[in-house]
C-alpha cells in the first residue's frame, strides 16, 4: 500500500475539494429516510467495530473503529500499515506510529463532523443534495452548507436492521475514498485514553 497516497486521501483527515452542489428540494419519502437516519445517528453516542477502507487506487486496508459523540473517533489500521487515526473532539490527528509522525486538522472541517456532532441535524448547515433508494437500504449526500467543510459526503444506510453500514468521499478530481463497516454495535463506556491525541502537538492545518 502507498502509505503517502493512503495519508492523503484518508476519509477522516483531507477535506475533499469538492465544488458545492445545488440542493434538491426532498420528496416526502426522501425527507422520511432522512428523519430515520438522524434518528439512529442521535440514538448512537457510542460505538465500536471494524471498518475495510478502499482508496483511490484500489489499495484496500482494514482495522478497528471507536466512535464517541460528540466529536471522538479512533481508526486503529491493522499491520502492515502503521497509521493512526483519532478525533478528541477538536482536532483529528492523523499519525503513522512507524515514522513517528502527525499531521492535524479541525475536526469542523472534515465530513466526519456531520454524523459525530452533539446533536444530528441534516436541515440546519448541511444540504442535503441528494438521497438514494437502495434494494436493502438508502443513501445520503451531504455537504457543509457554508462551505467551510470543503467536501461531500455519502452516508449509506441499511434498513433491516437501520444501521450505518459506510460512507465514502469523492474529491475534485472524482477519486473516491470509501469506507464500509464490517461490524458496528453499540458499546458501553469507552476508554477516554482511546480519543487522546497521539505525539506531541504540533500546529493544525488550517
Amino acid at each position: 500500500m502507498d502509505t503517502n497516497t493512503t495519508r492523503r486521501t484518508l476519509l477522516l483527515a483531507a477535506p475533499a475539494l469538492l465544488l458545492a452542489t445545488p440542493a434538491l428540494a426532498l420528496t416526502p419519502v426522501d425527507q422520511a429516510m432522512v428523519d430515520k437516519a438522524v434518528a439512529y445517528l442521535q440514538g448512537l453516542p457510542t460505538a465500536r467495530g471494524r471498518f475495510v477502507q478502499t482508496d483511490p487506487r484500489g489499495s484496500v486496508s482494514q482495522g478497528l473503529i471507536y466512535l464517541q459523540r460528540p466529536g471522538r473517533a479512533r481508526f486503529e489500521y491493522d499491520a502492515p500499515s502503521s497509521l493512526l487515526v483519532v478525533s478528541d473532539g477538536k482536532v483529528v490527528s492523523v499519525a503513522d506510529k512507524r515514522l513517528k509522525t502527525v499531521n492535524r486538522y479541525f475536526l469542523s472541517q472534515t465530513p466526519l463532523k456531520l454524523f459525530l456532532a452533539d446533536e444530528i441535524r441534516l436541515d440546519r448547515g448541511v444540504t442535503v443534495s441528494r438521497v438514494t433508494k437502495l434494494n436493502d437500504g438508502f443513501e445520503i449526500t451531504a455537504q457543509d452548507r457554508a462551505g467551510k467543510t470543503r467536501g461531500q459526503i455519502v452516508l449509506t444506510f441499511s434498513d433491516s436492521p437501520m444501521q450505518l453500514i459506510g460512507w465514502k468521499i469523492t474529491d475534485a478530481r472524482n477519486a473516491v475514498t470509501q469506507v464500509r463497516l464490517t461490524s458496528l454495535t453499540r458499546a458501553g463506556e469507552l476508554d477516554p485514553n482511546l480519543f487522546r491525541a497521539p505525539f506531541p502537538q504540533q500546529p493544525t492545518r488550517r
